[in-house]
């Protein structure tokens, strides 16, 4: 039903053109005092994050200092040009757009349901990706969910099929991304890194990246990064922070083709009325068991999840 890919990826070395400790002292002066960079520089900064070519204090005050002033879509769309530089690229076996689905905070309430998109996309004839990592400790996360549906990795570089999902986590794309995300677990709050995984694509070719925020604030400002880099992608309010429309509502959809904002979907305030039939527990076996449910036919796919397949499918016929 779905196959799981592993890829590994060695990532390369430039030589920064200024030290970090400059960067630092622009951005490090608090939120008021701090300067934005422009994106040149902010891939520069980036890049040296990235090759691990600062210290462990140096990388602990950029994370700081980032998370104090908050990214502006300009520096985002710089560490995603050095983030490019880095990663492994994907290539699919037709040429159709790679459908991206990023997959970082799991399921704490309701059940973690990005394999099952993967599976309701693929099963509509595209290439899927989901690439991610576990950044908390007390949730379900997809990877575990794909373990239970008997998908097992594979260690090759893969060409993605059309109709096939692949699992790439974030350490076989990016290694220097994965130690950026795995700061969390040191200082105990997010930086760049989290947000910039919602947004990347690892395609090699054409691609929708679906993304998803979590408050309304970052909708504005993820939209503007999809506008700087001229991405395909589908933003919404997902699921606990999963790219997976909220199967008890219908949340707003925005569209971006080529960095051009399309409204595919209005949001409907408060829950369905006909509301489907979900499980009552979120563990990984009563979880898959509900993602088989579903792909066999004894259960109904939930009314925003059958149209945002539909509005992926739209947008990879646009890209």
């Amino acid at each position: 039903m779905i196959q799981l890919i592993a890829i590994r990826h060695q990532a390369s070395v430039t030589i920064p053109t200024v030290g970090i400790s400059q960067y630092i002292k622009e951005i490090g002066r608090g939120k008021q005092g701090a300067r934005p960079l422009d994106r040149a520089r902010a891939a520069d900064l980036f890049a040296q994050v990235l090759d691990g070519a600062v210290s462990d204090l140096e990388v602990g005050a950029f994370c700081l200092a980032m998370r104090i002033k908050g990214e502006t879509p300009e520096e985002m769309a710089g560490f995603l040009d050095a983030t490019y530089e880095r990663l492994h690229r994907v290539p699919t076996a037709s040429g159709k757009p790679l459908v991206v689905l990023p997959s970082y905070n799991g399921a704490r309430r309701l059940p973690v349901l990005t394999p099952l998109l993967a599976a309701l996309v693929a099963r509509r004839g595209l290439p899927v990706v989901i690439h991610g990592a576990a950044t908390e400790s007390s949730r379900i996360f997809v990877r575990d969910v794909l373990h239970a549906l008997d998908v097992q990795p594979h260690d090759a570089v893969p060409t993605v099929d059309d109709g096939q999902v692949a699992y790439l986590p974030t350490e076989v794309l990016s290694p220097g991304l994965k130690r950026l995300l795995d700061v969390r677990k040191v200082v105990g709050l997010r930086n760049s890194a989290h947000s910039l995984v919602k947004l990347m694509n690892p395609a090699a070719g054409r691609a929708v990246i679906v993304s998803s925020y979590t408050h309304p604030e970052y909708a504005v400002s993820m939209g503007q990064v999809f506008e700087l880099v001229g991405a395909t992608a589908l933003l919404l309010r997902g699921t606990e922070g999963e790219v997976v429309a909220d199967a008890r509502r219908m949340p707003q959809m925005d569209g971006y083709i080529r960095g051009r904002h399309v409204q595919l979907q209005e949001g409907r305030r408060g829950t369905v009325t006909d509301m489907p039939e979900l499980p009552k527990a979120v563990d990984v076996e009563t979880t898959a068991a509900y993602i088989r449910d579903v792909l066999g036919g004894h259960k109904q796919i939930p009314d925003s999840l059958a149209l945002q397949v539909e509005h992926i499918l739209h947008l990879a016929d646009a890209s």
